[in-house]
């Protein structure tokens, strides 16, 4: 068996690599659902590179897109698309834009990153699944900040109405979004009980803790006849410790003193050259 938390950290390198090579990127929001993002991908989900169209393969909407340099590292390392394109993220003429493009990027299953649109998507993947009766499951990872969009609970309540137990969204629950904490923002009070009371099956997790993962991902369905909502608890930036939790980094590059710290807590060589 592939040694996830291991994985997880080569991860981590190929996306601070690609975002450093590009110039810019939202790294911190990255960093916080690599561990999510790695155990669905290596373990959970039913899906071939070979065959990055099949009919029976899983699903997965990355609904928070400004994060997908994430799911680029991961699609090229499982072989979807020459891990050698990562170089060219935020060059003329790349596949790889700043956010993900269903159209020009093997595995991508949906264009996302006006926030708020990959729930409602993946509701009508999950839905067409139920009225087909296929094997699939369909998968949202979603971010904190997004979910004061409100398409996010119209998309929900319909969910729920529609009994999507082969839908399961993930929220990569960092608590901070691109300008401050969300909470002095637009709070989201309640997280848990919000969810269950539009009718979900809701389960809360540690998103760094790999077993945890594993153990929650295996119970999907959490209810028979109930969308799964799995909360997954994260630290934006994780990994990079001057990074974490701290609002400024959302789009910011590291300078050159904090460029050292950086690669020797990833386990780098110290990166030279980068930008566009």
């Amino acid at each position: 068996m592939t040694d996830i938390k291991a994985k997880a950290k080569e991860i981590r390198k190929l996306i601070f690599k690609t975002i450093y090579n590009a110039g810019g990127g939202h790294l911190p929001t990255c960093l916080s659902m690599t561990d999510i993002m790695t155990v669905l991908y290596y373990e959970v989900m039913k899906i071939d590179p070979k065959d990055p169209k099949a009919p029976d393969r899983d699903r997965f909407i990355l609904s928070k897109g400004h994060g997908g340099v994430a799911l680029y590292a991961i699609l090229a390392d499982k072989g979807f698309f020459d891990i050698e394109h990562l170089a060219t993220h935020g060059k003329k003429g790349t596949i790889l834009g700043g956010h993900p493009d269903m159209h020009k990027v093997p595995g991508i299953e949906a264009s996302t990153g006006a926030l708020g649109h990959g729930l409602p998507f993946g509701v009508g993947i999950a839905l067409a699944g139920k009225k087909d009766a296929a094997s699939y499951r369909t998968f949202v990872l979603l971010g904190d900040g997004e979910c004061q969009e409100g398409s996010i609970w119209e998309a929900a309540l319909f969910a729920a109405h529609a009994k999507l137990d082969n839908l399961t969204v993930i929220v990569d629950h960092n608590k901070l979004q691109a300008m401050d904490k969300l909470d002095e923002i637009v709070s989201l009070g309640s997280f848990t009980e919000k969810w269950k009371a539009f009718g979900w099956a809701v389960e809360e997790v540690d998103g760094h803790d790999i077993d945890a993962l594993r153990v929650v991902f295996k119970r999907l369905p959490l209810e028979k006849e109930r969308p799964n909502c799995i909360i997954a608890h994260t630290v934006k930036g994780k990994g990079i410790s001057f990074m974490e939790n701290v609002p400024i980094w959302h789009y910011r590059q590291p300078g050159t003193r904090e460029m050292e710290l950086a690669c020797d807590e990833l386990g780098l060589k110290l990166l030279e050259g980068g930008g566009k």
